[in-house]
């Protein structure tokens, strides 16, 4: 058996996204979460990693932008993709050439609707209700240097009620992420086909 192929996650909140993907590879011997990296101090997805036995590690935003600790940390740890899961922060130049093509990220929109800068969780479904789309859902992508406009690897659609409200909208989205975002990083690791929604 090979060595297993090493995750980072990055994220920036509370951590639903990478407890569901740390559970999702726990019985998956070809892959390995190695470490949760956050970037703001109180985010509760430090204590998700602790009671998920996983290291975590806390890096500022002076660290991520303007030194190379984040990726001196990757490499230390022979990470070989790094997932973002709610993180915020534009990923620095010197992980992107670290990683080239080996950095996702998951969008709660249909992209290129809805992305960029400012376009992140409850403001995406905001938006979505407001100009009454009928549908939306979730993109996964590999992380280039602009906001949301890498490579899409997969979308997962819903529908979007007339009656729906914006925390109807993330409830949807919050299912769509739960169910295929582990499958999709799993697929793209180990070579696999693509999920297909079903």
């Amino acid at each position: 058996m090979s060595n297993p192929i090493q995750l980072a996650i990055l994220a920036s909140g509370n951590g639903t996204n990478a407890q569901q993907i740390a559970e999702y590879f726990a019985n998956e011997p070809a892959v390995n979460v190695n470490v949760i990296i956050y970037n703001k101090k109180d985010a509760f997805v430090a204590t998700r990693a602790k009671n998920l036995g996983i290291d975590s590690q806390y890096f500022n935003r002076k660290d991520f932008m303007e030194t190379d600790k984040v990726l001196h940390c990757l490499k230390d740890r022979s990470i070989d993709y790094v997932i973002l899961a709610g993180f915020l922060l534009l990923v620095p130049q010197n992980l992107l050439d670290a990683y080239p093509n080996r950095i996702i990220n998951i969008h709660p929109a249909l992209l290129p609707k809805y992305g960029g800068k400012g376009m992140y969780g409850h403001n995406v479904h905001d938006a979505v209700v407001a100009n009454k789309e009928t549908e939306t859902g979730i993109t996964i992508h590999i992380v280039d240097q602009h906001y949301d406009r890498g490579t899409t690897l997969f979308q997962a659609r819903c529908i979007v009620a007339p009656s729906d409200t914006a925390d109807d909208v993330a409830a949807k989205i919050h299912l769509l992420e739960k169910e295929y975002f582990p499958r999709v990083i799993e697929a793209f690791v180990l070579n696999k086909p693509m999920p297909k929604q079903e």
